[in-house]
């Protein structure tokens, strides 16, 4: 792939080619800060989390203290990387009309199906509120609603059996509550 010149494309080692510079980012280098900050938070927050004496070896802490170290160890290499002088470039574009104006009737239809999910949880319960924002979001993004609701009733009804049967949690059944594996 070509790149007219003085485009600021790069090889594909994302370091300057010889003779050119690249000015110094403070959005790169505040993406490394931001990071090193989550990390420290995860890991200061991540000693305040509860242990049961009926903890295994691992326990509650572990993950939480491995996400906190490789988000440190990822900033720790961003940063490194951006004092070589290794720093990304802007893409040139997308495949999006950047004229092209907001879809408010999609966007309402997103938000009346969210809506629809928080509003009927309780009284109709996850399987049948969540295949409504399956099928409203669906939808909305131009698809059949009645494959949609097939669809989303089928993947809905699997994860309210999944998390109730299989993982112990609780999702409300709603009218479904006396039916086998749904209580």
């Amino acid at each position: 792939m070509s790149t007219p010149s003085g485009s600021g494309a790069l090889p594909s080692g994302g370091a300057a080619p010889e003779g050119g510079t690249r000015t110094w980012s403070w959005g790169e280098a505040a993406i490394a800060v931001g990071l090193f900050a989550l990390g420290v938070f995860t890991l200061v927050e991540t000693t305040t989390i509860t242990v049961p004496g009926s903890a295994n070896v691992l326990g509650p802490r572990a993950f939480p203290y491995a996400v906190g170290v490789l988000l440190i160890g990822a900033s720790l290499a961003l940063a490194v990387s951006l004092a070589r002088g290794q720093h990304g470039f802007a893409e040139e574009g997308e495949d999006v009309d950047a004229g092209a104006r907001t879809d408010w009737v999609t966007v309402a239809k997103l938000v009346a199906s969210f809506a629809a999910l928080v509003l009927l949880i309780e009284p109709l319960g996850w399987p049948i509120a969540a295949t409504l924002l399956f099928a409203g979001t669906a939808w909305a993004l131009g698809a059949r609603i009645l494959r949609a609701a097939a669809v989303g009733a089928v993947l809905n009804v699997a994860v309210h059996v999944l998390f109730v049967q299989f993982l112990g949690l609780f999702l409300p059944a709603g009218p479904l509550e006396g039916v086998p594996f749904f209580g």
